[in-house]
């Protein structure tokens, strides 16, 4: 079973305000007679299913070209956490749920349209992310887009991310994902110098023992 966690790229997806919004340009089409179909896309790399490099949130830290790819791939828990509009989630919210995997995702609920932007998602406190480093995480990823809340300017749970070099995932699509231990491929792209890197997200169950 796979699961795909990444929105469809188009000029319906909604990015951050006053990002770059998706746009294709068509160079050369068949359907007008062209020998190929060429085009090129213009977008930020924050778009849809995204990565964030530190260097996104810390001056200095590394970009995402940087990143080890094994930050991105291997065992993987998402976990739902019913969380109410605009507020951090602690580590008290998890209820007692045990993590049991280095990569963790957070359904949420609180951004469930990736077409009409909401302001007013759930965040994750920084005492969340100490939390879960504790408990050997290395990778944390949210169905919102961003792990601090709309109005932030200091981005506390960046920021204990960077302390913790926890990669992070964004605007995944979670919401048709049943709790559970999966494998994740979200591999970034190489794109030197750049501050993050759209991902084709996806879970998939892991093999099962013989």
């Amino acid at each position: 079973m796979i699961y795909d966690l990444t929105p469809t790229i188009s000029p319906a997806l909604k990015v951050w305000p006053g990002d770059t919004p998706p746009e294709r340009e068509v160079l050369l089409d068949m359907a007008a007679g062209a020998n190929l179909t060429l085009s090129t896309l213009r977008t930020t790399v924050h778009v849809g299913a995204h990565a964030d490099a530190p260097s996104h949130y810390g001056h200095g830290a590394p970009t995402i070209d940087r990143r080890p790819l094994d930050l991105y791939l291997g065992p993987c828990q998402v976990l739902k956490i019913p969380a109410r509009r605009g507020v951090m989630l602690h580590a008290d919210d998890l209820r007692g749920a045990a993590i049991a995997a280095p990569r963790v995702l957070f359904a949420t609920g609180t951004f469930p349209d990736p077409h009409l932007f909401n302001e007013d998602f759930a965040a994750l406190s920084p005492g969340l992310v100490d939390f879960l480093h504790e408990q050997g995480v290395r990778l944390v990823g949210v169905d919102t887009p961003s792990l601090d809340l709309f109005h932030s300017k200091d981005l506390p749970a960046h920021h204990a991310c960077l302390r913790h070099d926890m990669a992070v995932l964004e605007g995944l699509l979670l919401a048709q994902v049943p709790e559970g231990i999966y494998e994740l491929i979200a591999l970034p792209l190489p794109i030197a110098g750049a501050d993050g890197s759209p991902v084709r997200a996806i879970l998939r169950d892991l093999p099962r023992p013989d």
